[in-house]
């Protein structure tokens, strides 16, 4: 709700939010926002008001000029138009990477986050218990079942995120016997300063339990591994080789397309490696990126929602991550997860696609083996798309179908409107999915890790160091087998 200039308001007793990252070129003040059980009243200026109301990316975004006379109260009755009914096609939206209580002006609790999350229209939320410096805010909240808050069409689970200094960080979903600890390692002059507890034995520890994992918030710029000027710590293809990756938040507190070329690189090395999304959110902050489910996948896991099979779902890749284009996919027979076996003969596949939207999107296509291979063309609209077009074959790798915008559309309080299915594999007789020059590429990333390992000296003892080394040369004698021709 704002007036002319552009200042928000909101009722007496709502937590008030607002978009720090906002341009001052285009807008006086932070995005506002507040979220309602569906009733709300405000007190605002004389005159002319805007409104905007979301309900995440299955729902038209509703906008109105109401005039308020002085002295008058007015009523406004909203209805908010579905664009879709995904969970009754099957699919569930989650966001996996929600931090309930981590610093912020607010004091958050189950019950308001599942009701911040019904104003979202959000179905599953994995509030990750971490570390805030050397404090672990939630950490009273750990559970292994869902929370008494869940309902039938909404789940509010309690999981973990580990952070390290270094390596980068993990989330670990369904962690089944305990909370894992120490909660975060590399953390300079602390207890936990040792750069020797790497992600892989974390993972190592969450899969013992049965848990999930998953890399988050990737990539904001392109890592380089030729830059000697910059340290190139980051653990995600050791991981990945070494086969202890379930998921990757394709969609997170970071760059969307920037992460997606990273995640590109590792499929044409032959891994299968899930779409997440996670936003990172800080619901209990005034002012801070968005809320819970700004970034969201859906996942496919059947008409009724239950935690074990939509996590299934997302390890089979049956997902795709977005903050508002709604897509469908398949080539033939096989959607998102799938695997296509072809004869060597064959040249292309049909495919058919579907984007629904409520922003304008300026971008639809299919990438193949990182490539553009299709550019789908779009309504006149930009919000709408249905074709079936042939999909060349040159060989087995994957194909994911993906939407975006060039710039921010508001009220989507992201860098830009971002979609992407999981890949659909394909198979040519016995050929395997290979990459030389991207093999080669992670091989330099290993090196330069295996490099600036040596010459820390963030270690206890030097068997620490020594362990760190043959975990990543370990890894790097895969990429090193797959960069051979």
């Amino acid at each position: 709700m704002t007036t002319a200039e552009g200042r928000g308001y909101a009722p007496d007793d709502a937590w008030r939010h607002a978009d720090e990252a906002f341009d001052r070129s285009e807008r006086q003040f932070e995005y506002s926002y507040f979220h309602s059980s569906g009733s709300s009243e405000l007190t605002v200026p004389a005159g002319q008001v805007h409104v905007e109301v979301w309900r995440g990316p299955e729902y038209r975004v509703y906008r109105a000029d109401v005039n308020v006379p002085t002295g008058t109260r007015v009523t406004r009755p909203i209805t908010v138009e579905r664009l879709d009914n995904l969970p009754a096609r099957g699919w569930w939206s989650g966001d996996v990477h929600v931090h309930m209580n981590y610093g912020g002006a607010y004091r958050n609790t189950p019950q308001h986050l599942a009701f911040q999350a019904r104003a979202e229209d959000l179905h599953v939320v994995e509030n990750l218990i971490v570390n805030k410096e050397q404090r672990i805010p939630d950490i009273a909240y750990f559970r292994t079942d869902a929370d008494p808050v869940s309902t039938p069409t909404f789940l509010l689970l309690h999981a973990q995120e580990f952070h390290t200094s270094v390596w980068g960080h993990v989330g670990l979903l369904r962690l089944r016997s305990h909370y894992l600890l120490p909660e975060y390692a590399g953390y300079p002059n602390t207890a936990a300063a040792s750069l020797a507890l790497m992600n892989a034995a974390v993972a190592d520890l969450a899969h013992a339990q049965g848990a999930l994992v998953g890399y988050v918030h990737p990539f904001d710029t392109r890592p380089d591994p030729g830059d000697t000027t910059a340290a190139l710590f980051y653990e995600l293809p050791v991981d990945v080789a070494l086969g202890k990756v379930d998921y990757l938040e394709v969609m997170g507190y970071s760059d969307h397309r920037i992460t997606s070329e990273i995640w590109y690189r590792l499929l044409n090395c032959g891994f299968r490696l899930p779409a997440a999304a996670g936003t990172d959110a800080f619901p209990n902050f005034a002012s801070l990126r968005g809320p819970p489910g700004l970034v969201r996948m859906f996942v496919h896991s059947g008409t009724t929602l239950d935690h074990a099979t939509w996590l299934a779902g997302l390890k089979a890749g049956r997902t795709f991550v977005t903050n508002a284009p709604l897509l469908e996919f398949s080539i033939g027979n096989a959607t998102m997860g799938d695997e296509i076996k072809v004869p060597v003969e064959m040249q292309r596949l049909r495919a058919v696609v579907k984007l629904r939207s409520n922003v304008p999107i300026d971008h639809l296509e299919i990438i193949g083996n990182g490539r553009v291979v299709v550019a789908v063309p779009l309504a006149a609209d930009k919000m709408t798309a249905n074709d079936t077009v042939w999909v060349p074959v040159n060989g087995s790798g994957w194909y994911v179908l993906r939407a975006y915008s060039d710039r921010a559309e508001m009220p989507v309080l992201d860098l830009y409107p971002f979609a992407s299915t999981s890949p659909i594999y394909v198979r040519v007789g016995d050929e395997p999915v290979r990459s030389l020059d991207d093999a080669a590429f992670f091989v330099r990333w290993i090196e330069r890790m295996e490099a600036l390992t040596r010459a820390s000296t963030a270690w206890n003892t030097p068997s620490e160091r020594d362990q760190t080394l043959r975990t990543l040369a370990g890894a790097r004698s895969v990429f090193m087998r797959l960069a051979v021709p």
